[in-house]
């Protein structure tokens, strides 16, 4: 009789051999693990997919672009042309040329011009005694304040440098007051180049980013 063999019993209960039986874990907890590993991976795709559903109908390309930029970026705006105000043409420009050097002629020599280049002459002459070798630069552009909105934009392209000068005068024409800076006026091919450029509508500012 074996020794694993309990006491009154015998026969067909009776161990005999050198081999033990081995004791086995149960099962259960390992199939536990596995149907919580596989619920957890069907949660994230189903998660995923509903984020992604989501995404599609709510428009999330837009929104991410959105959130991307900064608190100061705004969204861009279509390239537009901004109106330009209607400026006089040279011919609607009457022109007093006064001379405020000491050269002679000088006023005659540069109405000529003018009045060339399209401009319309009024009077010529010497500068009045307000003027008369008191302008430094290359001249001043004096008028009516309403000649700040067109005449001195156009005058100004035949000679850069000029300054510009209002007074109360009623007319619509404008004085150009020789300075002893000046040497001529720009030259055609430039100033028609600038005359053309105060016409080209200018591109109105976009956002970026």
């Amino acid at each position: 009789m074996s020794m694993l063999t309990p006491p009154g019993m015998g026969g067909k209960y009776r161990i005999t051999g050198d081999k033990y039986p081995r004791m086995r874990r149960p099962r259960h907890r390992r199939r536990i693990v596995l149907v919580a590993g596989a619920a957890v991976v069907v949660l994230g795709a189903a998660g995923w997919g509903t984020l992604q559903l989501v995404d599609v109908f709510s428009g999330g390309d837009d929104t991410k672009t959105t959130a991307g930029r900064g608190a100061d970026c705004k969204p861009a705006v279509k390239a537009t042309t901004a109106p330009v105000a209607a400026l006089p043409k040279p011919a609607q420009i009457t022109v007093n040329v006064y001379n405020a050097t000491p050269r002679s002629g000088l006023a005659k020599s540069t109405a000529d011009e003018l009045k060339k280049r399209g401009f319309a002459i009024g009077k010529i002459g010497n500068a009045p005694a307000a003027y008369d070798k008191k302008v430094p630069g290359s001249g001043i552009l004096l008028g009516a304040p309403g000649a700040t909105k067109g005449a001195f934009t156009v005058l100004g392209t035949q000679l850069k440098g000029a300054t510009t000068k209002t007074d109360t005068r009623a007319t619509a024409d404008v004085d150009l007051i020789i300075g002893t800076a000046f040497k001529n006026l720009d030259p055609k091919a430039t100033a028609d180049a600038a005359l053309v450029a105060l016409n080209k509508p200018k591109p109105a500012p976009t956002g970026k980013c």
